[in-house]
């Protein structure tokens, strides 16, 4: 069993292919938080004015999150 199917079973996070603006990371977390993908657009970039590493935490979801 690889790493990307294990991660997709057991935490349910997965990108879609349609629907998304870059690469999906937001539209993922969105559908499996039940919030509106708008709402996780705003909060993400809202997030990126603080200091910390949303855009590296952005990369890594981005390579480990599976497609649909």
């Amino acid at each position: 069993m690889s790493m990307s199917s294990t991660f997709s079973s057991y935490t349910g996070l997965s990108r879609p292919r349609q629907g998304r603006v870059i690469a999906g990371v937001c539209a993922g977390l969105a559908d499996r938080f039940g919030i509106s993908r708008t709402t996780m657009r705003v909060i993400f970039v809202a997030s990126c004015l603080l200091p910390g590493p949303q855009v590296l935490l952005y990369l890594a979801l981005w390579l480990l999150m599976p497609q649909r």
